[in-house]
């Protein structure tokens, strides 16, 4: 069989040498009746492939089988790999090469196999050298074989050795020849025995083109081997197709985002020519906010708020510069949505009529009912198809339980020797789809449309100005516009747009005397603390994103 490749540092010149001289070439036997025979011609090529021509005689009612094996180990936990390829066989027999080992079935008679050999050219030191085993794994004894070998450049050294492996009983005959050839004859090689030749070239006469890989241990676990490669790859068209998939979802969005939109016409009059505010698709501010951003925060739940006192069921005063009472309007009524009444509960439960800012510090209010009611309201509206903190928890799990099953995967394959790079393939799928489940939640047609208009609404609040409304209606339309503008961030923008204005507030005043509550510059001044103190307390609760610094 093909062991111990690492007789190479065996001298080869010095045997060389000694067999040159100390033994005559031998006349053989071969082709003789009852004998088996075999002639081999190697050839390097250039590009360093070494072509094999395999002319073996069989005598009549006899068989020859060899088997060579492709994997042939160097060291520990280490193999040099050989690929064979274009293997033909002429005359009675078969031949035939995998992975693992070249197998070659010969009937009676005179037979011609032919194969190509890649990894014989190795780095030894600082010489370059081409070893094969014409001889080797033969099922019967062989009566001589005849090996010739040609290179690219003429060759340094030769080394011949015969006998079974890992012996280093030289060939009966080896030396080097005119120009370009090596010659070595064996004779009597019994069945089992191998033929092991090592020439060393010039330098450049061929690329090295030795594998070694590692067959045991961590290192051969993570080889990137074809299986691997095959696993990478399909890794590659999953991310690949889930990234198309989720431009194609996406893709609504981003040409809602994409290009310049220009303000959309939320001002209107009704019969009697009065103007009012009517935000796009009936929208309302806390709904605004998490049809942007896919996710229920603090400001959406302040910006309903400030649109209860707008619209009457909440009245907001500020006490002593400091605080803010809320005092109960109106009772909630079915006009108002869901999550409004859930606001509206958690602000004023039953039985209180009055609260102030400070005491909800110290009760921290619950508000997984606001959440859980604004998420089923935007898919009840057909803004989103399913619940945008349901399905990024639904691939956020997946993804992390497919990271889990890569994780251990990995352990497995490492422990038993496997190809363990699969393992952390699938990790870093279950990674990718883990980090990008916030990305999952796809918009409808519909919410697409009005992401869209909600960017028309914020141009609205940065291009509105008092003149376009008439006194009348100002305090009305800066008012219900408001909310929208705490919701999108444009609150000191609005703020300083009508600060020069006195149009009152009907839903905001003072309690301490003498104050002014129609005075839109103080307002404008500490609306902004307002904002924060009451995006403090609602943070408290922990159940929603706070996105002020």
């Amino acid at each position: 069989m093909l062991k111990n490749w690492g007789a190479a540092a065996i001298c080869a010149v010095a045997l060389c040498a000694g067999a040159g001289t100390a033994l005559a070439q031998p006349s053989g036997t071969a082709g003789l009746p009852g004998t088996v025979g075999a002639d081999v011609r190697l050839k390097l090529e250039r590009d360093g492939r070494l072509t094999v021509t395999e002319v073996v005689t069989v005598p009549e009612g006899r068989t020859a089988t060899r088997v060579v094996p492709l994997r042939v180990s160097v060291g520990a936990d280490r193999d040099r790999v050989f690929q064979v390829s274009d293997v033909a066989v002429e005359g009675k027999g078969t031949a035939s090469a995998s992975a693992d080992e070249l197998t070659i079935a010969l009937q009676a008679g005179t037979s011609t196999v032919k194969y190509a050999v890649v990894g014989t050219v190795a780095k030894i030191g600082d010489t370059l050298e081409v070893r094969w085993q014409p001889a080797s794994g033969w099922d019967t004894a062989l009566d001589s074989v005849k090996v010739s070998v040609i290179t690219p450049d003429a060759p340094r050294s030769v080394n011949c050795l015969a006998g079974e492996p890992g012996t280093a009983k030289p060939c009966t005959s080896a030396e080097l020849g005119d120009g370009r050839g090596v010659r070595a004859t064996e004779i009597s090689l019994a069945a089992g025995e191998r033929i092991d030749v090592a020439v060393g070239l010039q330098e450049g006469a061929a690329p090295a083109n030795a594998l070694v890989e590692e067959t045991s241990g961590l290192a051969a676990a993570f080889a990137l081997t074809p299986a691997t490669g095959a696993g990478l790859g399909g890794l590659v068209l999953l991310l690949l197709g889930g990234g198309l998939s989720l431009w194609y979802l996406r893709g609504r969005d981003a040409r809602a985002l994409a290009g310049d939109v220009g303000p959309v016409n939320v001002l209107v009059t009704d019969g009697s020519g009065r103007m009012a505010f009517a935000s796009p698709d009936g929208v309302l501010p806390g709904q605004v906010g998490t049809v942007v951003d896919e996710h229920v925060d603090v400001v959406d739940v302040t910006a309903t708020i400030v649109d209860l006192a707008v619209r009457n069921y909440v009245w907001i005063e500020e006490v002593d510069g400091h605080d803010w009472r809320f005092v109960r309007r109106n009772p909630a009524d079915p006009s108002l949505s869901g999550y409004e009444r859930a606001v509206y509960d958690a602000l004023l439960p039953d039985g209180v009529d009055a609260v102030l800012l400070s005491e909800l510090r110290g009760r921290r209010i619950d508000l997984s009912r606001v959440r859980d009611e604004l998420y089923a309201d935007v898919v009840a509206k057909n803004w989103f198809a399913r619940r945008p903190d349901a399905e990024r928890s639904l691939w956020w799990w997946a993804g992390g339980a497919l990271g889990l099953v890569g994780v251990v995967l990995t352990v497995v394959l490492a422990l038993v020797g496997g190809a363990a790079l699969f393992g952390l393939a699938v990790v870093v799928a279950g990674v990718a789809l883990a980090v990008g489940a916030r990305s999952m939640p796809a918009r409808t047609k519909r919410g697409s449309a009005l992401l869209e208009h909600v960017r028309g609404l914020r141009g609205y609040l940065h291009t509105a100005t008092p003149q376009d409304i008439p006194d009348s209606d100002r305090e009305m339309v800066f008012s219900r516009s408001l909310p929208y503008a705490v919701v999108l961030g444009e609150t000191e923008r609005w703020l300083a747009t009508f600060a020069g204005t006195r149009p009152g507030l009907y839903w905001f005043g003072e309690a301490e005397e003498g104050g002014e509550s129609g005075d839109l510059r103080r307002f404008a001044q500490r609306f902004p603390a307002f904002l924060g103190a009451l995006d403090g307390v609602l943070a408290q609760a922990g159940h929603l994103r706070s996105l002020r610094g």
